[in-house]
């Protein structure tokens, strides 16, 4: 009878297990059970581990689903767990490539950077279990639930002592190599706090980001659910951009420059996106910094878009008060050495705020409605059905939880519908 039982009950198990979701993104192949490392973890993984174990398979570094150094019967275990959202920790690669043993669930966390705030909001991590922010120059705005929360410091460099005063589970510090917070990992490690590296600020690790954070947090479906609707969004404009003849697409000039006459740009964060909305970026994805306002004027460009200072715009604005972005456009206009260039002749000049980008410590994660303004703005005719203050405003409501009626607050892009050249 205890046989027949035990049958029925494995029968039961693995049920639940096949028809569990198939949990496919690049993100899985960073989580220690994928150990076939397809990019997806299901039953597959559990079969590849026994395999493994019989010298059937060859060994891979992700079958050691519980990360203690060997692959055996409860790697196969451990990767059920994980398909069922039933682990007591969890093993992850994080952005900077450190090794991370997450032991779930979390309870207390603190964060340093506003782009894996908005993150964990869009996927509906509760917000009491966040106990320390760096709260110095937040969005409060966009973040108004959010100012009583501790402050732990600047997000670059998060006051170490503070942090531990909160005795947090885990604290999650921005994940950039070029950004050497090793020194504040150390200590807090030091201390038994975990420590994970993630930045959710590019757009092409974004979702290997996000997969990781809702399957730490067990908000994998809420994960999907994001990415999902930002891919729809971004896969939509490309496909209809890979049908414009390369002649058609304008040179577009992206000044992100916080003083007038700064003439740089950020083409690390600027070139693809610009690609992606059926333009051509007037400089290579390599030129980070100043260019000489000569080079400008020589690659002549069609489109001119110039990224405002941090004050300006925002979601405590209102709506109709475009006057600051106003005047960034009339200073652009006004540049003797531009006049000649086909983007101030016919007035193709756009202001975009930070709000709407990706790559500064004010901005969030909001790259998708930058390449929806973009691709408004470089082929109207073909995007007439394109509403990216929709898309915006679905965002803010759906994902963010927040009460703001962007007709009423809200200033982003001046002007927001194309320009147009009289006669076409």
């Amino acid at each position: 009878m205890k046989k027949k039982i035990a049958i029925l009950v494995g029968i039961a198990v693995c049920a639940i297990l096949l028809s569990s979701p198939v949990l496919a993104s690049a993100g899985y192949s960073k989580i220690y059970g994928n150990a076939n490392e397809d990019d997806t973890l299901d039953m597959r993984d559990v079969t590849y581990i026994k395999l493994v174990i019989f010298g059937k398979k060859p060994a891979t570094d992700f079958a050691d689903a519980n990360y203690d150094g060997k692959i055996s019967m409860l790697d196969v275990g451990q990767t059920k767990l994980i398909i069922l959202g039933k682990e007591k920790e969890l093993t992850i690669i994080d952005s900077v490539d450190k090794i991370v043993t997450v032991k779930k669930p979390l309870r207390r966390i603190v964060l340093t950077h506003p782009h894996v705030l908005e993150t964990l909001r869009a996927i509906k991590v509760p917000k009491d279990i966040i106990v320390g922010y760096a709260v110095e120059k937040m969005d409060t705005t966009f973040f108004p639930e959010f100012s009583d929360v501790p402050s732990i410091g600047w997000r670059w460099t998060p006051t170490v002592e503070e942090v531990i005063k909160l005795k947090p589970d885990a604290v999650i510090i921005f994940g950039r190599a070029h950004v050497n917070l090793d020194p504040v990992q150390d200590v807090l490690e030091s201390t038994g706090i975990t420590v994970l590296r993630f930045c959710c600020n590019d757009r092409n690790t974004y979702p290997d980001e996000v997969e990781k954070l809702g399957y730490i947090f067990d908000k994998h479906d809420e994960a999907e659910e994001l990415l999902d609707w930002r891919e729809n969004i971004l896969n939509s404009i490309q496909e209809k951009v890979d049908t414009i003849p390369e002649e058609d697409n304008p040179k577009v000039y992206f000044e992100t420059g916080f003083s007038d006459e700064s003439y740089s740009v950020y083409g690390r964060y600027n070139y693809e996106d610009i690609a992606m909305a059926g333009g051509k970026d007037i400089f290579d994805e390599e030129v980070n910094g100043v260019v000489n306002p000569e080079a400008v004027v020589d690659r002549n460009p069609d489109i001119i878009i110039k990224l405002a200072s941090w004050e300006v715009g925002g979601y405590d604005v209102d709506a109709e008060d475009t006057a600051e972005l106003e005047e960034a456009r009339t200073e652009v206009m006004s540049r003797d050495i531009l006049q000649n260039t086909p983007a101030v002749k016919d007035k193709k000049i756009y202001i975009m705020t930070v709000h709407v980008v990706s790559f500064y410590p004010v901005s969030g994660c909001r790259d998708f409605i930058k390449v929806a303004y973009m691709a408004k703005w470089f082929h109207p005719d073909r995007f007439d059905d394109l509403d990216p203050k929709a898309i915006h405003q679905e965002y803010l409501t759906r994902f963010q939880g927040l009460d703001i009626d962007l007709n009423e607050k809200g200033v982003f892009v001046y002007p927001e519908e194309p320009i147009r050249v009289e006669g076409t």
